[in-house]
């Protein structure tokens, strides 16, 4: 296929600009078309967590896994629910937990529980699952990031999602049921709404992409 230059010719370039001026009406200006498609729909389903053990921690949720439990969380993040939550039972080699406004795991948020959207994806490090009672239909609005493999896990509780940079922070959390002197979500956030880690938050390094 013969190559076709991307740039105008001089005298190309004068007459589309002379066209182009004559077809806009004086002072107006060149509409922007909004930011839409793939990239935002991306950034809807990553949720920030930034910790007070220093860090940003992004995750990827899972909306195609578990519809109502990543549009829970998308809602309690914007609506400010998780901000300043302790992590209240952290088991080293397990997982840290988080999401209860009381800080003693018996707490929840004002929405109604959650019917089940057990999956099979597997309890991995780095993954985020829903806690529960007992009662399969009880998530709401705490969840847990797991340290290590808990395989035993899968299909018994709702993953929603998986961290992908920042784990390090999540390591960082102090262990205890509960905690002496608890970790803490300084702020949540969903990525499309671009808020700006707190100050002393370290935000997360972005590798270039290649093409």
């Amino acid at each position: 296929m013969p190559f076709r230059s991307k740039f105008l010719s001089p005298f190309a370039l004068f007459a589309a600009v002379a066209l182009a001026a004559l077809a806009l009406p004086v002072n107006a200006q060149p509409v922007v078309p909004p930011v839409s498609g793939p990239a935002v729909l991306e950034q809807e389903n990553i949720l920030h967590l930034d910790l007070s053990t220093g860090g940003r921690v992004s995750i990827q949720l899972y909306p195609d896994k578990a519809p109502a439990h990543v549009e829970r969380i998308r809602t309690l993040a914007r609506q400010g629910f998780y901000n300043n939550l302790v992590f209240h039972r952290v088991i080293e080699g397990f997982m840290a937990q988080t999401g209860d406004p009381t800080g003693t795991g018996t707490g929840d948020s004002e929405l109604p529980d959650l019917k089940a959207e057990f999956n099979p994806t597997p309890h991995l490090r780095g993954t985020v699952s829903m806690a529960r009672t007992n009662d399969p239909d009880s998530a709401n609005s705490q969840f847990f990031i797991c340290f290590q493999p808990r395989f035993s896990l899968d299909n018994k509780y709702t993953v929603l999602g998986r961290v992908t940079s920042g784990m390090q922070y999540v390591d960082a959390i102090e262990r205890g049921e509960p905690p002496a002197s608890p970790s803490r979500i300084l702020r949540a956030s969903i990525a499309a709404d671009n808020v700006a880690p707190p100050v002393g938050v370290a935000a997360p390094i972005t590798l270039p992409t290649t093409s």
